[in-house]
């Protein structure tokens, strides 16, 4: 298991709890067709505002079932969307008038959020977009928002001045860190900066000014590697919508690392959209980035009344009834060791602690599942969900003539598996080492 590099955030907790929650919500649940509908549509603010914000009331919002949710799922933390680059806010800002307070919603929306979910003994995480197309410092520019592509983008920005929306940005995480209680994460995102500078990074973030703002408010914090501040400035990477081929390095050195999905190809609220993952799908994801060192952060859009729909209900139960059985493969773990070698359709994760190695198996083999590098290391083996033994013996004594293990390594750990694959999505097999 490799090293990796110092956080200045706390994230010994975070290695240890493998799964987390994202919930991405705000006003595009309305349009129900991409968070980013008003930039793909080119939305103005003036007719975003009228449809939407004038009628966004979540009458159906259950705070409560969404942690209870997460919970029954395994996750023990969650990153929820406050700010998303819409400019609306969650929360009763003091710095704004398009917040939940001032829709017919009538009510601060994060607040009830973070008590459920702290009530459910979840970790509290908030993302805060630093994109704002509604606020009226952002400046305009040709990349991001409704109006990049405006012929009098030029006289938009007259009168527009970004270091006033850099402060307001510090003033609503000042809010955010200092009214909420302890808060755990801090996703920041994103950063577009162009050579020319007509993108926005670091300068126009004043990036360095909200990172000692956020490390003097909260010094353990968890925060994103997405202010554009190069090798400084974040604890955790977040590769997102694919897997990395291994551990994520930075220059060469291994890293604390988050992979962020969705349930489907949407982070908002999508009523037709259907890419969604199978369970079975999610479960590999899970496995596979724990397998690699890594966090899996694991996204839900909520529709407008304030609901899972169906679809993210029905993967929510999938992954609890598999991680009811299967948790202790996941929390706690990590890579396994070089020397142990995952067989074909095979994951391996590692608990250091116990000194356990999990094989978790994709694709069942009839009858043996050969282990390279383990034959003597291993005292016992068993069937995670019921605890059942596995017999380490390979062939039968009259099957050896015929050459069925032939290139077997000598160190090699032979299991004789059930013919029938478990009633379970991917079943997971314990070795005791020796």
């Amino acid at each position: 298991m490799p090293t990796t590099r110092p956080t200045p955030g706390d994230t010994a907790w975070f290695v240890h709890d493998r799964f987390g929650l994202f919930i991405h919500w705000g006003l595009y649940a309305m349009p129900a067709r991409h968070e980013w509908v008003q930039h793909n549509e080119k939305i103005p603010n003036e007719t975003y505002d009228q449809k939407f914000f004038t009628r966004f009331d979540p009458d159906l919002y259950d705070p409560a079932a969404w942690a209870d949710a997460a919970a029954a799922a395994g996750m023990k933390y969650v990153v929820v969307t406050v700010k998303h680059h819409e400019g609306f806010c969650l929360w009763d800002s003091a710095h704004t008038d398009f917040k939940a307070t001032n829709s017919p919603a009538k009510c601060d929306l994060l607040r009830p959020l973070v008590d459920a979910f702290r009530a459910r003994g979840l970790r509290i995480g908030l993302y805060y977009s630093l994109i704002d197309w509604h606020h009226p410092h952002f400046i305009v520019d040709p990349y991001i928002g409704p109006c990049r592509d405006h012929p009098d983008r030029a006289v938009l920005n007259r009168g527009r001045d970004q270091r006033i929306y850099a402060k307001y940005m510090r003033d609503q995480v000042t809010e955010l860190l200092t009214q909420y209680g302890d808060i755990d994460i801090l996703w920041f995102d994103f950063s577009y900066p162009k050579e020319d500078g007509s993108g926005k990074g670091r300068a126009q973030w004043e990036s360095d000014e909200l990172y000692a703002l956020v490390r003097r408010l909260r010094p353990g914090i968890i925060l994103d590697d997405r202010l554009d501040m190069g090798d400084e400035g974040w604890d955790i990477k977040t590769p997102e919508q694919f897997q990395p081929r291994g551990w994520v390095h930075h220059k060469g050195t291994p890293v604390v690392w988050e992979a962020c999905q969705t349930f489907g190809g949407s982070w908002g609220y999508h009523r037709d959209e259907a890419s969604w993952k199978s369970p079975e799908q999610l479960v590999h994801m899970l496995i596979d980035t724990v397998a690699k060192g890594g966090n899996l952060l694991l996204n839900v859009g909520p529709t407008a009344r304030g609901e899972f729909d169906p679809r993210a209900v029905d993967r929510f139960g999938a992954l609890g009834r598999w991680m009811h059985h299967h948790a202790r493969a996941i929390r706690g773990c990590t890579q396994a060791p070089d020397e142990f070698v995952a067989p074909t359709d095979c994951r391996l994760t590692w608990n250091p602690v116990t000194r356990r190695v999990y094989v978790h198996v994709f694709a069942w083999p009839f009858q043996i599942l050969w282990l390279d590098g383990l034959g003597g290391k291993v005292a016992y083996a068993q069937l995670l969900h019921d605890g059942s033994e596995i017999e380490m013996k390979g062939l039968e004594d009259w099957q050896h003539a015929f050459g069925g293990d032939t290139g077997a390594p000598q160190k090699t750990l032979s299991l004789r598996l059930p013919v029938r694959k478990p009633d379970v999505l991917v079943p997971v097999i314990e070795l005791f080492l020796a």
